[in-house]
């Protein structure tokens, strides 16, 4: 069972054949009603085939060659708008269907109560309810989504996230939650499980790959209702221009009334059909981004407000960070070799398996060039760390060497008639106020100096704080540590804020405070701890290894459990919003332009003086309709791949963003439909079509 989305090529084969047939299906007016604007081209479409019927027996208004290749085009156009939205859905139905042929029928061994050792049932995995408790031992799969409630176990999550490393799963902490279809790899876990057959993790993103079954978003539908309005407007404009060519011409005495066919040609080019063919596939190929990356998105309102998120609060660990703090200098007590220090330092963390205990091990060796010695020859004992001593060591050959907070070994050395130097006690001060971790290694009662531990800031974080700066979105650091360390952290990561000894409460008040002046709030979490503030954000990426009560309480589930994946989430909702705001206004400004085609040749023979707003001197009255009506259908076609890929993503402010959409798809809308129209113009002619 792979989960794991790739990026599919823009016309895959399969896709276009299967779209090309969804397309016909489309035209059915139960589908057509959904979007107002095609709706009233379909509706056009039909009442010229009519038209061109009687004009085929002898009663038509216009040469039924005419009628016929306006009604042709109007059909085109509705199909070619079937056309972009049967694409945007193809590609998220396609990676549905590898899914559906890739679950798996699996046997559960159903506990009679959560124990590990209680009786059992095998059973199939369709049977199990909410609630049920299971056994999950090593090459078992997974039933279903859960949480681990005993035991702990390597687990094989590449079915789900594609990446091949196991992971460990273990009851009672944030690492507790389990998804159907994944493997466990070694040792064993009881699961309760937490969904329902047809709710679980697997079947809610079969739900969201398929673009059929998004729901709209909010600022979609505004757009909708907008694009219904003008369409309504327009329709009454052109009803009410029947009656008043009739007039015209009876009340001069003189040409001829407009044609319905003409009416119907300019009512389709005075609606905005560009981007109302286009914004179904705008929106269903947003979510296909997001999956693309890898994440799911739990409604498409989330994939929106990511688009519109000014505020970003971001965890320090495993976002800003690294994740693990690392050695990164020995700093020798006075009168004491550095080679010494770093000798001891390596001695008492040799059993040391924390990630802070192996960077200890390797800068030695690195920087003094201390080989690791072999545990077992050493014949040495091994001081664990604990929560009361806080500190760890090892007793070899007569020392007793040890490592620790600061206030810890003092207090051990002063019990080995022994003190603190004030050399150590400044290197202590002097790492605190660098947002360090000073850890302070002794020898019995003799101090040899300060290790100091550090929080590593991820390369290229700052740079990508500043672009989201440009952008005007204030990014926040949320961090345990004390003020002192959180502002040296802060400072050298680049962000604009920071929360220090941030607490569930603080969290929350925080979110809530931006959000009652008017801020839109982003965060990302994996904790029981952290559900209350993804409740309460906007824009809310549990991660994928987190707990049942994180994922609930987000509105976007990150399958590679990367933090950072915060920013790209973002980015994304941006290209969603960029994407439909430079089609409309492409849209809006293609309208115009196709205004100095259409009227005037549509009322030539009721007016002939609108003859003179022929600017593209285009060949014929019939020519210059037919051609609006081509470039009318074939500009969808021609946007598709724009609407599927995105417009690319620029990190720049809002007020940049509009110059940049009116400059290149405003004035762009103004100019392509003169070229476009005239060249069609000169085809027909030259062909001898019209």
């Amino acid at each position: 069972m792979m989960t794991q989305t790739k990026s599919r090529p823009l016309y895959d084969p399969a896709i276009v054949r299967r779209a090309a047939l969804d397309s016909v299906w489309k035209l059915d007016p139960r589908h057509q009603i959904r979007n107002p604007v095609m709706f009233v081209v379909e509706v056009g479409s039909v009442f010229t085939s009519f038209l061109f019927v009687q004009a085929l027996i002898g009663q038509g208004e216009a040469p039924a060659a005419f009628i016929l290749a306006i009604s042709a085009w109007l059909w085109f156009t509705v199909l070619f708008a079937n056309f972009a939205e049967a694409m945007a859905e193809g590609r998220g139905k396609a990676q549905a269907e590898a899914l559906r042929k890739a679950r798996r029928d699996i046997s559960a061994k159903k506990l009679v109560r959560a124990k590990h050792d209680a009786p059992r049932n095998i059973v199939s995995a369709s049977e199990l309810r909410k609630g049920d408790v299971v056994l999950v031992e090593a090459g078992d799969f997974i039933p279903g989504d859960g949480e681990a409630i005993e035991g702990v176990a390597s687990v094989d999550e590449s079915a789900v996230t594609g990446e091949s490393a196991p992971v460990i799963r273990e009851s009672g902490g944030d690492r507790s939650a389990v998804t159907g279809g994944t493997r466990v790899l070694s040792d064993w876990l009881v699961v309760r499980i937490t969904a329902n057959p047809g709710e679980t993790f697997l079947d809610r993103m079969i739900s969201m790959v398929e673009g059929a079954k998004r729901q709209k978003t909010p600022n979609e539908i505004a757009l909708d209702i907008l694009l219904a309005a003008l369409t309504i407007i327009f329709l009454l404009v052109c009803a009410a221009l029947l009656p008043f060519s009739i007039y015209s011409v009876n009340s001069a005495g003189q040409g001829t009334p407009i044609t319905v066919t003409a009416l119907v040609a300019l009512l389709v080019c005075l609606i905005p059909t560009t981007i109302g063919g286009l914004l179904s596939a705008i929106g269903i190929a947003g979510m296909d981004r997001m999956i693309q990356a890898n994440v799911i998105a739990m409604s498409g309102r989330a994939v929106e407000a990511a688009g519109d998120v000014d505020v970003l609060l971001l965890d320090k660990t495993g976002t800003i960070t690294l994740g693990n703090r690392q050695a990164t200098a020995f700093m020798s007590a006075e009168g004491v070799d550095p080679n010494e220090l770093a000798d001891a330092a390596q001695l008492a963390s040799l059993a040391d398996e924390t990630p802070e205990g192996r960077s200890i091990v390797v800068l030695a060796k690195e920087k003094y060039g201390l080989r690791e010695r072999k545990i077992h020859e050493l014949g040495a004992t091994f001081i664990p760390f604990s929560a009361q001593t806080r500190m760890s060591g090892v007793n070899f050959d007569g020392r007793q060497i040890r490592k620790g907070a600061a206030d810890a070994i003092e207090q051990y050395v002063q019990q080995q008639h022994g003190h603190l130097p004030p050399s150590v006690r400044q290197s202590v001060e002097t790492i605190a106020k660098q947002g360090g971790t000073p850890l302070v290694v002794a020898d019995c009662e003799r101090v040899l100096g300060t290790i100091q531990l550090k929080d590593i800031v991820k390369g290229g974080i700052k740079e990508r704080f500043a672009e989201l700066r440009r952008m005007g979105i204030k990014t926040v650091m949320i961090t345990g540590d004390n003020p002192l360390t959180a502002t040296a952290i802060a400072a050298e990561a680049g962000v604009d804020d920071f929360l220090a000894q941030a607490t569930p409460e603080t969290k929350l008040k925080l979110i809530r405070d931006y959000q009652a002046g008017g801020r839109l709030v982003a965060m990302t979490g994996d904790g029981t701890n952290d559900a209350p503030a993804l409740a309460q954000a906007d824009v809310a990426v549990a991660m994928n290894t987190g707990t049942q009560a994180a994922k609930e309480a987000g509105n976007l589930v990150d399958l590679d459990s990367n933090p950072t994946k915060l920013l790209e989430i973002v980015e994304i909702g941006k290209q969603l919003l960029m994407t439909r705001g430079a089609l409309t206004t492409f849209s809006i400004a293609n309208d115009v332009s196709k205004y100095f085609a259409i009227i005037p040749a549509a009322f030539a023979t009721t007016y002939p003086q609108l003859g003179r707003l022929n600017i593209m001197q285009l060949t014929t009255p019939a020519s210059a309709i037919l051609s609006a009506v081509i470039f009318n259908a074939l500009i969808i076609i021609a946007l598709i791949p724009l609407a599927l890929r995105g417009v690319k993503y620029r990190p720049i402010g809002a007020s940049a963003l509009l110059q940049r959409n009116l400059l290149v798809y405003g004035l762009g809308g103004l100019i392509v439909p003169f070229i476009g129209i005239k060249a069609i113009d000169l085809i027909l002619a030259a062909l001898n079509l019209v």
